[in-house]
């Protein structure tokens, strides 16, 4: 598996807990067309094909860890 860039990880985790690419542009001050290339980046590096595979595959690589407190 390809490494994932410490911004990358913040997209994952913003995706995880369901804020929208309008959201996650607007909390980290990037355009809309950075949060698409770092989610295609995220798709291929971690072999999904869509939003459930690719949160799946980020909790069974420890990339992601359940937070209860932050739902």
């Amino acid at each position: 598996m390809k490494t994932i860039s410490k911004r990358e990880t913040e997209v994952l985790n913003m995706i995880a807990y369901e804020h929208t690419m309008i959201e996650i542009a607007s909390l980290l001050f990037i355009s809309m067309e950075t949060v698409k290339s770092h989610r295609k980046n995220l798709y291929e590096k971690l072999k999904a094909r869509n939003t459930a595979g690719l949160i799946r595959r980020a909790y069974e690589l420890g990339i992601l860890e359940l937070n209860m407190q932050a739902a």
